[in-house]
């Protein structure tokens, strides 16, 4: 998800009440939706997740405000008919909320008209004043 917060004005964003995209089991209102509002992540996997959830719901400004400066694109472009079906994380190192980095591997399935496929990435995460971001990956 190397391809530019809060929750967007689509009509993919799910209610409150709904499960999670980011597959944690939780519901939507208690689990990304609060981070996609503007509240900070906890760890680097939850960053993870509730990028992955605006990957979902097309929410490019909160991906561009999770990124970090260094690494963030001038624009990004996410694809309408570009479906996220599910995410699983495979891996993690640090990232917890006293680390200052952390890595989460991940693999999310895809769906775009009649093909279906997924995207394997391990992705470095920072700490910084109290906020994680996103700063890079290697896609698998």
């Amino acid at each position: 998800m190397t391809t530019t917060g809060r929750v967007a004005a689509h009509d993919e964003a799910p209610d409150d009440s709904a499960r999670c995209p980011c597959n944690s089991g939780d519901l939507f209102g208690a689990c990304c939706a609060p981070l996609l509002r503007g509240a900070a992540a906890p760890t680097a996997e939850r960053l993870m997740r509730s990028r992955y959830t605006a990957f979902a719901v097309a929410d490019a400004e909160y991906l561009r405000a999770t990124w970090h400066p260094s690494t963030r694109p001038q624009t990004l472009d996410l694809e309408p008919d570009l479906e996220w079906r599910r995410l699983v994380i495979l891996a993690r190192e640090g990232g917890g909320p006293f680390d200052h980095e952390g890595v989460v591997e991940f693999e999310a399935y895809w769906r775009q008209g009649e093909d279906r496929g997924s995207l394997r990435e391990r992705s470095r995460f920072v700490r910084e004043d109290r906020r994680w971001l996103y700063l890079d990956g290697d896609v698998r």
